[in-house]
Parts: C-alpha cells; sequence; structure tokens
C-alpha cells in the first residue's frame, strides 16, 4: 500500500505517514456511536480525517505579469495556424473548459461548446480539464501527470523523454528551462508543442494562406519550437513592451518562452481562482452554509461511499491516480493508441495502466462533461458510474457523447476486460448506492461550487497585440 500512495504522489504523503489512519478506507463511525452526534458533529469529524481544510488566498500577482498573461492566454499567435488560443480550449464562459467530451484544436472552427473538427484532423485524446483553482498548489494539471515535480512519480518512461530539468519532470526532459515557479507555469509550456492541440502539421497553411513555420520541427525539438514562438511574438511590438515591464531585469534578447508561460500562469492564478462555495463557508464553521442534503451527501461521500480515500485534502482530489472503470473514448495516445494507458503510459506499468489523475471537486459541477474522455455528462451520471463500475462499463451508452465521437467509443470485449482488470480496488466496493444517496451526492457536489465561477466570460479582453480576432476562426 506505501508503494502506490508514494507513486501516486498524494499531497499529504508526509502527514499521513506520521498517522497511523489506513487512508485507503473510509473511517466510518460505530452504529451505537451515530445518533449521539449531530450531523455537524460527524461531517466536521471525517473532515479533519480526510485533511478536508480551507483554502488560503491567493497572493496577489504583478499586474504586469497579469497583463501580459491574459493577451498570450486569448492570443491565436502562439497557434502554428495562428487559429487557435489557449483559450479555445479553455473558454472563460465554461468556467474555463469546452464543454466538449474531446477538444477540437487547430483546423477546427468555431467556437465552444459547438466547436467542429476539421477536415483531416483528430480530436485531442482527452478532456480539456478547468483551470479555475489550478494555480492554488495542485502537483498535477494534465490528466497523466506527464508534468510534475521532480520525484512525485517515480522514474520517467524509459525511452519517452521524461527526467527534468532539476525541477520539473516533463516530456522535455533536461530541455525545460529552469526557473518556472510551479506546476502550473511549466504545464502552460506545452500546448504550444503539441501538432493536434495548437502547433500543426507538416505542410499545413495558416490562416493567411502561409506556411505554417512551427510545425516544420520535429516533435521532440522542444527549445526550437519555443524559441520560433518566441520569435513571432516578439516581432509585434506591444508584446516586446508588455514583456519588458513584466520582466524588467531581462533583456529582450534573452526573453524565451518560459517568460511567457510564467506570465500565463499569473494571469490564470490572478483570474481564476475561486475558493468562496457554500461549502467553504462550512469549512469556516458556517453550519447553515450548506443543506441537510448536502450535508448528508458529505458524510456519506466520506464514509460509507469511500470516495475520501481518492478525493481528499483541501482540493477534495487532484494529487493522486487511479483506475475506476471509464470508458474509452477516442484516438488514443502514446503506445496504448488507439486506447489511452494514462498514468500507465507515463511510468510503463502495468498496475497503474488506465489510471488517471483524480479530479479536484471544488467546482466540479461546472466542469462537465467528466473523466478523462469526457465520457459522462451530468454530476448525476457520474455517480451512477460509481455505484457500479463494472456495469457501467459494460453498459456504456453512447448517446451521452457527441454523434461524432460514438463511432471512436472502445466497447469491444477486449478492451473492457483490459480496463476491467486493473479497476482500482477502492471502487470495487459493493455500496450499491440507494436513490436518496446518490442525491444527497450530488448535493454536496454542487456545494462546492462558487456562484463567481459560473461565468468567468469577463476575464477575456476584447482585443490581443496580434490583432487576430479573440473569438471565432
Amino acid at each position: 500500500m506505501k508503494r502506490y500512495l508514494v507513486l501516486g504522489g498524494l499531497a499529504f504523503a508526509a502527514a499521513v505517514s506520521a498517522c497511523t489512519k489506513d487512508l485507503t478506507r473510509p473511517i466510518v463511525f460505530p452504529p451505537d456511536t451515530v445518533p449521539t452526534q449531530s450531523l455537524d458533529a460527524q461531517l466536521r469529524q471525517q473532515l479533519r480525517n480526510w485533511f478536508v481544510i480551507p483554502i488560503g488566498a491567493m497572493p496577489q500577482q504583478n499586474q504586469a505579469l497579469v497583463e501580459l498573461g491574459q493577451a498570450l492566454m486569448f492570443d491565436k499567435i502562439l497557434s502554428g495556424n495562428r487559429d487557435v488560443s489557449c483559450a479555445t480550449c479553455h473558454e472563460p464562459a465554461l468556467t474555463v473548459g469546452d464543454g466538449q467530451s474531446l477538444s477540437i484544436g487547430t483546423g477546427g472552427t468555431g467556437d465552444a461548446p459547438s466547436r467542429s473538427l476539421g477536415a483531416g484532423r483528430q480530436f485531442v485524446p482527452r478532456n480539456a480539464p478547468t483551470l479555475v483553482n489550478a494555480g492554488l498548489g495542485l502537483n498535477y494539471i494534465f490528466w497523466d501527470g506527464r508534468v510534475n515535480r521532480i520525484g512525485l512519480v517515480g522514474p520517467p518512461v524509459p525511452g519517452g523523454g521524461g527526467g527534468g530539468n532539476g525541477e520539473f519532470e516533463s516530456p522535455a526532459g533536461a530541455k525545460l528551462p529552469r526557473g518556472l515557479p510551479d506546476v502550473l507555469a511549466a504545464q502552460a509550456m506545452f500546448p504550444v508543442t503539441n501538432r493536434t492541440e495548437m502547433r500543426g502539421n507538416k505542410g499545413d497553411l495558416d490562416r493567411f494562406g502561409n506556411p505554417n513555420e512551427l510545425a516544420q520541427y520535429e516533435d521532440t525539438q522542444f527549445v526550437e519550437i519555443w524559441a520560433a514562438v518566441m520569435r513571432r511574438v516578439l516581432a509585434i511590438p506591444d508584446y516586446v513592451a508588455k514583456f519588458n515591464a513584466a520582466f524588467p531585469g531581462v533583456p529582450t534578447s534573452m526573453l524565451g518562452f518560459q517568460h511567457a508561460a510564467i506570465a500565463i500562469a499569473a494571469f490564470e492564478k490572478q483570474s481564476l481562482t475561486r475558493t468562496n462555495s457554500p461549502f467553504d463557508r462550512y469549512l469556516v464553521q458556517e453550519n447553515d452554509a450548506i443543506s441537510t442534503d448536502a450535508k448528508r451527501g458529505a458524510l456519506f461521500f466520506f464514509t460509507q461511499a469511500g470516495c475520501g480515500s481518492c478525493h481528499n485534502g483541501p482540493f477534495i482530489g487532484g494529487n493522486s491516480f487511479a483506475n475506476v472503470g471509464v470508458p474509452q473514448i477516442g484516438p488514443g495516445t502514446g503506445r496504448g493508441a488507439p486506447l489511452d494507458f494514462g498514468f500507465g503510459e507515463r511510468i510503463n506499468n502495468d498496475f497503474y495502466k488506465f489510471a488517471f489523475r483524480v479530479a479536484p471537486l471544488r467546482n466540479v459541477e461546472l466542469s462537465a462533461p467528466y473523466t478523462h474522455s469526457g465520457a459522462y455528462p451530468t454530476l448525476e451520471a457520474v455517480v451512477r458510474h460509481y455505484n457500479n463500475v463494472d456495469s457501467a462499463q459494460r453498459n456504456y451508452d453512447v448517446s451521452q457523447i457527441a454523434p461524432e465521437l460514438r463511432a471512436s467509443y472502445h466497447g469491444d470485449a477486449t478492451t473492457i476486460a483490459a480496463v476491467l482488470q486493473n479497476v482500482d480496488f477502492r471502487v470495487r466496493r459493493n455500496v450499491r448506492f440507494t436513490a436518496e444517496q446518490q442525491q444527497q451526492l450530488v448535493a454536496f457536489l454542487k456545494s462546492l461550487t462558487d456562484p463567481a465561477a459560473r461565468d468567468l466570460s469577463s476575464i477575456a479582453p476584447t482585443s490581443v497585440p496580434s490583432g487576430l480576432p479573440v473569438k471565432g476562426n
């Protein structure tokens, strides 16, 4: 069990090792003690047991960095074909996701959630996770944990890049520049290098009919790609001024894409942190902040349902990996294609095949569709999945995903058996939620929503320095 927790990268590994509780099992009050405790007392005890504590305030970010990061996040100049920005798949009005099961990157048309796949293109292999609260200190942002602080996930994939620059492990290995402050900034380095998401394919022409020079590089030429993106950006005088204001001690000739990534991360921290949900207020002793149904759902979540063994800590998840039997949908990626091995791809270990990052649950109501493959459109559907993972996998209803994705559902007996073979023991438990318990679980999950996160469209600029359109193609 110790091996699982260490490789899973639980945020509270030190605290866990110092205590005697087994965090893989729910802590349940003996039946004869329940009547003597109020619902609030029971729930607050469970929250302590699972380290669910209030989140501190986000430090104020440097305003020049924030302004530069805002422009970069919404500017299509970063993409090879000049047709997508970071915000194409992280739309503010959709809680900085895209509302689609699998994202559509370069070559697509329209805006999320009704964006359409371009001719000859394929879907991004995974669902675009929301970036709300991504700057709060999570160890992982990508579904497979491929960018992380050194030592969190064990050895890199043999022959697959891996390694690190002394601070982070990533696909770029030692090529990743030093000086990145956190995982959020490190993550921002990689979408521009991905052909499907932003960079494009060899032979592509950009929106103006000119050759896409970013696409000419091989996929392992990270340094060259980042330098080429910066040549584009720094050819725009307004960007030179913004970079100089944000990094006054760095000569323009020494600016690299790591500086762009730091600015994007600063903007995300400043603009996308939302921690004033009813549940947040409950954590600071406002007993009436959430409904009785939400309290009962939370108590069930952390006791009989066993959800706390994966979804724990301040973010209620986000820092571990598990195979929970999610349907395989899409083109797949890596050595498993057309399947997606997830975290198992990263560490080349069959024990973790089909394991993906356990999603943090704060504001989860707003981040549909759910799971790495976007298999479920509602919280109710997700709860039903956990009610009986084996049945959910074997009887998956493809009408839950967009028509253009249904043919890419891998519902053959061999794939289903392979996924179920390694399903995490924590979701094999025969709990069988009642209809009332399911409703209460959903009530709890909705109590995690900060109303201010429902529509973040105000964070988008009306224009960007390149002059390219912020919305549409």
